[in-house]
């Protein structure tokens, strides 16, 4: 089932917060936040996320609505997420900021490639920065010149990895489990767009990423923003 996507980001829903000097990210436990590492949240956006999260899984069974590239801006580490209106670059500690951290990261989950993929961050970061302002793709469809959360990271490692799929795709389900039915969250969100339910395409979510086997998952806390 899949393994939706989906929504990654109504998020723009949800409020933005306000910017902070976060310039470095440091923990006094594991290993530091690097450039390329991916950080899964779950985010509460009512209706749509509920409905997502009963379709999709990530790893160790967690839930996940939401997914962002760490990257390295003039030598402090932002993330690069689709989320809102377009692609954008914010503070780790706004990001954190989402799920009630600030100083320890405990409703965040740490992803790092695995060692011998690590000669492609460079180009995945770089694909990414390029995206900036690319719009959201609120429908999630894949190829449609916009993106959405997971649809970046997605095609950010797709291109560094000399246009090969890093990450996997499986054909999206906007229905309940064990029904024939769609989410009437969906249902009424698809009417409002004027455009039909995207069920069966192939697409992707923050929880199919989680599972990938060229990620390691780093159990990291205390990461805290000065």
């Amino acid at each position: 089932m899949l393994k939706n996507t989906l929504y990654c980001c109504l998020f723009a829903l949800c409020s933005m917060l306000n910017s902070c000097g976060c310039n470095h990210a440091h923990t006094s436990d594991v290993a530091l936040l690097q450039e390329g590492d991916i950080l899964f949240q779950d985010i509460d956006c009512g209706n749509l996320c509920t409905a997502i999260k009963a379709v999709t899984n990530g790893v160790a069974g967690k839930k996940f609505t939401h997914c962002a590239l760490v990257v390295k801006l003039l030598d402090t580490l932002k993330v690069i997420e689709a989320i809102g209106d377009d692609v954008q670059i914010n503070t780790l500690y706004n990001f954190l900021k989402r799920t009630g951290e600030t100083n320890e990261l405990k409703n965040c989950t740490v992803g790092r490639l695995k060692n011998e993929y690590s000669l492609i961050i460079k180009n995945a970061v770089s694909y990414a920065k390029e995206q900036l302002g690319k719009p959201y793709d609120n429908l999630f469809k894949i190829n449609n010149g916009r993106l959405y959360c997971s649809e970046l990271l997605y095609e950010a490692f797709k291109s560094a990895n000399n246009n090969i799929a890093f990450f996997e795709l499986q054909p999206m389900t906007f229905k309940e489990p064990k029904t024939n039915s769609y989410f009437s969250a969906w249902v009424d969100y698809y009417k409002l767009l004027n455009s039909k339910i995207p069920e069966g395409e192939l697409g992707t979510n923050p929880g199919l990423i989680s599972l990938s086997n060229k990620l390691n998952i780093i159990n990291q806390k205390k990461i805290q923003c000065n």
